[in-house]
């Protein structure tokens, strides 16, 4: 687990100590003093799917953003400012942004130097060098038209574009880069206040809580703030004549939902039962880990409905209640317990959809082991080839949503249901805001169930073949001719 370090925003003063720092001692005593000589930090942050995404050298504690929007010209004006922590000393270090043209950026109070490489990298080089261990600030201005990044399988990803004349962000593994500097990776989670600038007639809604409005000459500015940390792809605004849905759970968490022009009647009472959704989760899965709740309703049909955390966003015509299980099981699975790189995605996925599965076995009163039965039964070769780790760059989200939550049914007859509900209820807890992968999970089940787990993963999830009989029928599980 990488859990999030914390620590207070820098004061303006840190400007001066690196000054003195820098100047008083020189770099070769400062790496005497074990700071380190400063080097470069790196361009990516060392996945192995999208090794450019991300960049290593720093952590970031919090994205403080500033965006001023013209749904009529698509003119995005920004002042990102960022608050991280060298983890090496730094000579320089990039931030991830695509497209859009960069004004000038500021670090600890100074001008710096910056340019663009690659697709999206910002590179950015700070007056004097940052030493390891302590917090900076980096203040960014950039403008342009955010266009969203192609994806041959989901479609357009990232800031979009609504009928309606508003916009939206949504995409999965990167969205972020298309609209504001950010350091892309799953490992770099952080919290997000965002302050929105639209004119009058526009709503806006994003993640975590409403802090309020106030006018300005240019119209209305919106300002929310997400302060349970989030995986950059997590982050969203949405801009569209909405109505509102405002509400709180029991223990007082506000639930706010935005329904976009057009949204019909049964899509805004699947949303209703959100609270009652939100309880059943959390009798699985242990205390909701986030700080808000809602969704984000659109008009448009995207190619899928995604969990912007405390607050999913759905794909038009996709407001339903199995949909909003999935999305919100997200937030234990895949949004506080992020995965540690994205061939763990399953971690993720085989979660969410295995929610769904709980939801209608306690709902609707569905028999999972006549449901797994029959799913291995009519199964194709095609079906038992799909792989649920390490599936390759391009393929994390296909097999995940149907062998996944098949392969976790078997796993809770394998380990005996009782260890199997208490992994499901204690993970989050155990990696609370932080990442995690795949052995890490195989190892917990197997502290949890005093059982080696090894041959189980190696049929299910490492490989890709039909699982032995003592995999694919463990406990009270029988084939139909058995």
């Amino acid at each position: 687990m990488r859990a999030p370090h914390r620590w207070r925003r820098p004061a303006v003063t840190v400007a001066a100590t690196l000054t003195a720092l820098t100047l008083g001692t020189g770099i070769a005593s400062a790496g005497q003093d074990g700071w380190g000589r400063p080097t470069p930090g790196s361009d990516g942050g060392g996945d192995s799917y999208y090794p450019q995404d991300g960049n290593g050298g720093y952590d970031v504690s919090d994205y403080d953003l500033k965006v001023t929007y013209a749904p009529d010209s698509h003119q995005l004006t920004g002042l990102q400012t960022v608050y991280a922590r060298a983890t090496q000393s730094l000579s320089s270090f990039n931030l991830d942004l695509k497209g859009l043209t960069v004004d000038s950026v500021k670090v600890n109070g100074l001008p710096a130097k910056f340019s663009r490489t690659g697709d999206h990298e910002l590179v950015i080089t700070p007056r004097f060098p940052l030493l390891r261990g302590l917090p900076f600030r980096a203040e960014i201005a950039y403008h342009g038209i955010p266009q969203a990044i192609e994806d041959p399988n989901l479609g357009a990803n990232g800031w979009q574009y609504a009928k309606s004349g508003g916009a939206f962000v949504a995409g999965e593994p990167k969205s972020a880069t298309t609209w504001y500097p950010v350091n892309d990776t799953p490992l770099d989670k952080a919290r997000f206040h965002l302050a929105i600038t639209v004119p009058d007639e526009w709503g806006v809604i994003s993640n975590g809580r409403e802090k309020g409005t106030y006018k300005t000459a240019a119209g209305t500015t919106h300002v929310w703030s997400e302060d349970t940390p989030a995986v950059p792809y997590m982050t969203t605004v949405a801009i569209d004549k909405w109505t509102f849905d405002k509400r709180q759970r029991a223990d007082g968490t506000p639930i706010v939902s935005a329904f976009a022009p057009g949204t019909p009647d049964s899509t805004k009472q699947a949303d209703a039962r959100l609270p009652e959704i939100l309880d059943f989760l959390e009798s699985k899965f242990g205390k909701y880990p986030v700080d808000a709740a809602g969704g984000i309703y659109l008009a448009e049909p995207i190619g899928f409905s995604l969990e912007t955390l405390s607050r999913p966003i759905y794909s038009g015509r996709a407001g339903n209640v199995s949909t909003i299980v999935h999305e919100n099981a997200h937030q234990w699975y895949g949004d506080t317990v992020a995965v540690d790189h994205w061939k763990d995605v399953c971690l993720n996925e085989c979660f969410a959809s295995y929610a769904t599965w709980l939801w209608s076995q306690a709902k609707d009163g569905q028999d999972l082991d006549a449901r797994y039965l029959k799913t291995v039964a009519a199964a194709s070769d095609q079906f038992w080839a799909g792989k649920l780790y390490d599936m390759g760059p391009g393929n994390e989200f296909t097999y995940v949503y149907s062998k996944g939550p098949v392969m976790l049914h078997a796993l809770s007859k394998y380990l005996g249901q009782a260890a199997f509900d208490q992994v499901l209820k204690t993970w989050n807890g155990l990696h609370h805001n932080g990442n995690a992968s795949m052995q890490e999970f195989q190892h917990y089940c197997e502290a949890v169930g005093h059982k080696d787990l090894q041959g189980f993963f190696d049929a299910w999830i490492y490989g890709n073949g039909k699982p032995a009989p003592e995999y694919l029928y463990p406990g009270d599980l029988k084939p139909a001719n058995g």
